[in-house]
């Protein structure tokens, strides 16, 4: 008899890839959900044996899923595969009732022996792809650059946070990362700071490689800083030396792996500039009319960084020049590649 196999991940290119290092010799009907309220109403109607989870989507996350699920007494097998590497994920989903965890990108050397230790796969041994694709319409047949880009950064997003979080010991609440091509006049909306009037303070720093080249923004809110200083043991005083300082220290934490995550995935070791403060206190509108007089259309990506507990939100934005959009779209391209 099948096994009914639920991937779960609001990504297009993690749903196809993780399809792809399903055994080919296992029987099994592989099922497709966006998000956990999707997966949840295939579960209502389906007698699904395994589910891969992601954490990060839209809609209801991954650790939403696992305590829904556990409220509703179903005891469903779930092999979490997360690009959020932290520490305290592990330990969350696992409390949730979570077999294993697997992180982003998984191999089929992973995915294997973990179906193998908790006694899930058991070969047929014809060696031929047997599952059945369930819902072909949750995988796309072609991905765009943003569908790609937003994967990649979504993992470089969970080793940066994984990072900070040990250097911090907090909890680092990861998003879904925005990809869009943006007039720089739309940059202030994507932000989400239009209807604010609230100031931050910034740090920018130039990256370039293999024909591609941005800048990365790091936008602290100002009501960020006590609860920053408080983590980090900062005494005495917080003058705007002392600020510049902590956001430089925090920056080079999220920007430094972020940077070596996406471009070991990429295959390039970029060449960087050194950080530079592009204002302190002032009303998001400013850094935005800094950029106006550099870029007319970039492509963006934006993730928004809150730690648990705290009253720390923080902006990375990566702005890549319109130059480099075809390189990105060749380099990303493996990404949908079949087999």
């Amino acid at each position: 008899m099948s096994a009914n196999v639920l991937i779960c991940d609001d990504s297009n290119i993690a749903r196809k890839q993780l399809a792809k290092l399903i055994p080919k010799d296992w029987d099994a009907v592989i099922h497709f959900a966006e998000n956990g309220l999707e997966a949840l109403d295939i579960i209502s109607v389906k007698s699904i044996d395994l589910m891969f989870l992601d954490l990060n989507m839209p809609v209801m996350d991954g650790y939403d899923t696992l305590s829904r699920l556990q409220e509703k007494a179903i005891n469903l097998k779930t092999i979490v595969v997360s690009g959020d590497i932290q520490p305290q994920a592990l330990e969350r989903v696992k409390q949730l009732g979570a077999l294993d965890f697997l992180k982003k990108p998984a191999t089929q050397t992973t995915v294997i022996n973990a179906l193998e230790l908790h006694g899930l796969f058991h070969s047929v041994g014809d060696g031929h792809a047997i599952k059945i694709r369930d819902d072909i319409t949750k995988i796309p047949a072609t991905f765009s650059l943003n569908d790609c880009l937003q994967e990649v950064s979504n993992i470089a997003m969970g080793k940066a946070a994984s990072v900070l979080a040990d250097m911090l010991n907090v909890f680092v609440k990861l998003p879904v990362p925005n990809v869009n091509m943006l007039e720089v006049s739309e940059l202030q909306m994507a932000l989400g700071y239009g209807e604010k009037e609230n100031q931050c303070s910034a740090i920018s720093q130039g990256f370039v490689g293999s024909g591609i080249a941005f800048e990365a923004l790091l936008i602290f809110s100002d009501a960020s800083f006590p609860d920053m200083a408080k983590l980090l043991n900062y005494s005495g005083e917080l003058d705007r030396d002392a600020e510049v300082e902590l956001l430089m220290d925090v920056s080079s934490v999220l920007i430094g792996p972020f940077m070596s995550a996406l471009g070991g995935q990429l295959n390039i070791d970029f060449s960087h500039s050194h950080p530079v403060l592009l204002g302190q206190h002032v009303p998001i509108k400013d850094l935005i009319n800094i950029k106006r007089a550099h870029w007319k259309k970039t492509l963006a990506v934006e993730i928004v960084y809150e730690v648990e507990n705290y009253q720390i939100s923080c902006d990375l934005m990566l702005l890549f020049t319109e130059d480099s959009v075809d390189v990105l779209e060749r380099l990303l391209s493996y990404l949908a590649e079949e087999e």
